[in-house]
């Protein structure tokens, strides 16, 4: 039985579309630029600022597969993303600026394209039965503090600005610092204040029971976390970067309006984490480190070329750097949204 006419051109015509759509599909796939990114820590509160733009599609959205991997310190961030095993990630810009000054020769060094957290959320901490209560009364003390902690690698800025001496380290992984605090084997601790003091709690010191010294409001005006790309990335793709920050950007709104909702795709992605704990984190970060009035003033996202040589010339100091760190080296905030997009403040909660 023969089909009618306008039966078969009708099918050769569906048939056609369809070949068109499968032969479209490959095509669309390869335009999608996927971006391996690498956190600075574990899927704590505020990894929400990254999952969020994932959970709702933003960067899909933007024609980006992105994909968020877990770190382990900003160190190890920024030499994953030099080496070319992640493509972007988020990690401390003085960490950033030590590795350009200690490896000069080495490529594809990262470049930090978008300030995330204006104020470094490093701190000192004590127990005020320690009778500390000003970073004058660390003289002669014991502090503690991973190696690599970014408050400990920092803290002779703090020493110089504070007039601190002869303060002797002990060294631990992160797991033990909180627990060494609470049973006095150190008089106080350096680390990320959202961080030490969930911990303290945690190991049952009350809030009111802590003193905390943000390095911030004791002269020690340190950029944080920075988005960092690989020179070789940022070369071959900047318009995925450009739309890479975009997306980001409209996340961080999310989180700013609705951080429980944040959580909630921290908690999608780490089913075992304290959803009320973290909440608490998150927040505490946002107070510290992005919805500060210097990153108001400043701009979120921007960096400011004078405060920015400032870092450069201290952590070159407190590091011992081989070579003298160059900001213009580590910086660009040409692939940033325009400022208006930024305005992060406006959908905060009064």
């Amino acid at each position: 039985m023969h089909l009618p006419r306008f039966t078969r051109r009708q099918g050769l015509a569906a048939l056609a579309a369809a070949t068109l759509s499968a032969a479209a599909l490959p095509v669309a796939q390869a335009q999608e630029t996927t971006i391996k990114f690498q956190l600075d820590w574990r899927f704590e509160g505020p990894a929400a600022l990254f999952l969020v733009p994932v959970a709702k599609g933003y960067f899909k959205a933007e024609g980006l597969n992105v994909v968020v991997d877990a770190g382990n310190g900003s160190g190890g961030t920024v030499t994953r993303v030099a080496s070319g095993t992640y493509d972007m990630g988020f990690a401390d810009l003085a960490a950033l600026m030590e590795f350009h000054a200690n490896n000069p020769n080495v490529p594809n060094k990262p470049v930090a394209v978008m300030m995330v957290y204006n104020n470094t959320p490093a701190a000192v901490m004590a127990l005020k039965k320690s009778g500390i209560k000003t970073p004058k009364d660390l003289d002669g003390k014991k502090l503690g503090a991973p190696v690599f902690d970014a408050g400990r690698k920092a803290f002779p800025i703090f020493a110089k600005a504070n007039n601190v001496s002869n303060v002797a380290w002990t060294s631990m992984d992160p797991p033990l610092r909180e627990t060494m605090l609470v049973r006095g084997d150190i008089d106080a601790i350096t680390g990320f204040s959202f961080t030490s003091i969930l911990n303290l709690e945690a190991r049952g010191v009350k809030a009111e029971e802590i003193v905390v010294m943000p390095y911030p409001q004791y002269g020690v005006k340190l950029y944080g976390n920075v988005i960092i790309a690989g020179e070789d990335f940022l070369k071959k793709n900047p318009e995925a970067v450009k739309r890479f920050l975009k997306a980001f950007t409209k996340g961080v709104k999310d989180v700013v309006a609705d951080p429980k909702a944040g959580i909630a795709t921290v908690k999608a992605r780490d089913g075992i984490i304290n959803e009320a704990l973290e909440l608490r984190r998150l927040q505490l970060c946002l107070d510290a480190t992005v919805l500060t009035p210097d990153a108001k003033a400043e701009g979120f996202g921007n960096a400011l070329g004078p405060r920015l040589s400032l870092m450069a010339s201290q952590v070159s100091d407190a590091f011992g750097t081989k070579e003298r760190i160059n900001p213009t080296a580590v910086w660009n905030g040409s692939f940033l949204p325009p400022d208006a997009e930024r305005n992060i403040f406006a959908v905060a909660k009064k």
